[in-house]
């Protein structure tokens, strides 16, 4: 079973790490450039697209989970439409984000309470980047498809690919031609539609078996897109959840002044490399989960669930240690304004809490969307999201930002411990329907 866990997650590990480390290059990038405010406009439209994406965040976590099970299953005509179904859906919303780019800012902004500067600047990076929407998306549904697939090595070749490009040409565009936050933007846009296209090259001729099963008639059939779209509903109203408790920390963080926005964004970006590692395993388990359920092995199931949190907890432990011997030298490669780094030491503490505080919340995220139990994977996240607000308006006239850090810590905690209830449900009534089949 290790094998299996290591086999999809070593290959998820090393693409999804390269996502936090090009944030980094570019917030070093910009952190080595002229004017401070840059860092706070690069957080600041990082959010507007995260919370653009994450809200189509299905198209690939709905995808892996459908797919898994049609794998499971040999089943290769579902596997296909799976597919067709979440391209299809990836370009429409990819047309109209391009479409409404300019509502989509303005809103954005008015909750967002920025300075005019980070709103001028994250301006400038927003409307270049925006035009790599359709390519964004359709890498979603094509990550999601592979892993659901158990291909965690071609993610791994694209996403290697799209960074090695995406660096390569913002520093360039920045050192070279002069462009400062544009050639990142620009940059991060050539190396996006590069990706989607590498991804359809090779699934073209890797997947044969599936692409001659392809049939554009099936996405005729309404009443089939209706699992899909329910699971995905109750994915996406987890994913907004998410989207607005980081939107909030982002909107509070500017409220304190551009300073702590940046301190903020900064040691952000240590959960966010924690959490795409930890996100390496939780696909491994979206993969295997929804295999062994479409196979139905439930026995097998119960070894997989206990073999992840073994490998969870020493990775909590592992980050745990690191961040609290190098922080320091972490913070001094993200940038070198000597006021930000002050700013970040006073709430550094924070961020030891993060690994053992959020890994569960990770795994259990895999385990539910490869069993497809999107209801109480969006429940548990309600109730996460609830405590945050709670905490954080309970605390803040006397914590400051400390309560905003912590209530994000509590916020993790409580959607893996509420995850680790529900799931004795899912378990007792996968079993019941295994001794139930039998008789049907």
């Amino acid at each position: 079973m290790n094998k299996n866990i290591l086999r999809l997650a070593i290959p998820n590990i090393i693409s999804n790490i390269t996502v936090p480390l090009l944030s980094m290059v570019d917030m070093s990038i910009v952190g080595h450039l002229s004017l401070d405010v840059y860092i706070g406009a690069i957080a600041t439209v990082s959010i507007i697209f995260n919370f653009m994406y994450w809200s189509f965040s299905f198209l690939r976590m709905g995808t892996s989970g459908f797919t898994a099970q049609a794998y499971g299953a040999e089943n290769n005509k579902e596997m296909a439409t799976i597919l067709l179904r979440s391209l299809l859906i990836a370009f429409v919303a990819g047309l109209l984000i391009i479409l409404f780019q300019n509502i989509i800012f303005d809103v954005a902004f008015k909750v967002i309470k920025a300075s005019s500067d980070v709103r001028l600047y994250a301006g400038n990076y927003f409307h270049i980047y925006v035009w790599a929407a359709p390519a964004v998306l359709g890498m979603y549904a094509f990550s999601g498809w592979f892993v659901g697939m158990q291909d965690a090595r071609t993610p791994m070749y694209i996403a290697i690919a799209v960074n090695i490009i995406n660096i390569s040409l913002s520093l360039v565009f920045v050192y070279v031609l002069n462009m400062n936050i544009e050639g990142v933007a620009l940059g991060s846009t050539i190396a996006q539609i590069m990706g989607f296209l590498i991804a359809f090259i090779i699934w073209y001729f890797k997947y044969k078996v599936v692409r001659i099963n392809i049939d554009f008639h099936r996405l005729k059939n309404v009443a089939a897109f209706i699992p899909f779209f329910r699971v995905n509903t109750d994915i996406f109203l987890r994913t907004m959840l998410l989207i607005i408790v980081t939107t909030f920390f982002t909107s509070s963080s500017a409220k304190m002044g551009n300073i702590t926005l940046a301190a903020n964004a900064l040691l952000m970006q240590m959960f966010t490399l924690f959490s795409y590692i930890m996100d390496g395993f939780a696909y491994s388990a979206e993969a295997l989960t929804g295999r062994y359920i479409g196979a139905k092995r439930h026995d097998v199931l119960k070894t997989l669930v206990k073999r992840l949190f073994a490998w969870g907890a020493l990775l909590a432990v592992f980050f745990t240690v690191m961040y609290g011997l190098f922080t320091d030298e972490i913070l001094q490669l993200l940038t070198n304004k000597t006021d930000v780094i002050a700013a970040c030491k006073e709430y550094q503490i924070w961020v030891l809490l993060i690994p053992i505080a959020g890994f569960s919340a990770f795994l259990w995220d895999g385990i539910f969307i490869g069993a497809t139990a999107s209801k109480q994977m969006r429940n548990s996240m309600f109730v996460a999201a609830a405590c945050f607000f709670a905490i954080y308006y309970s605390l803040y006239d006397n914590w400051g930002n400390n309560a905003l850090w912590f209530a994000f810590i509590v916020y993790l905690g409580m959607r893996g411990i509420m995850q680790a209830f529900l799931y004795r449900k899912i378990s007792a009534s996968f079993n019941q329907n295994l001794q139930e089949e039998p008789c049907s």
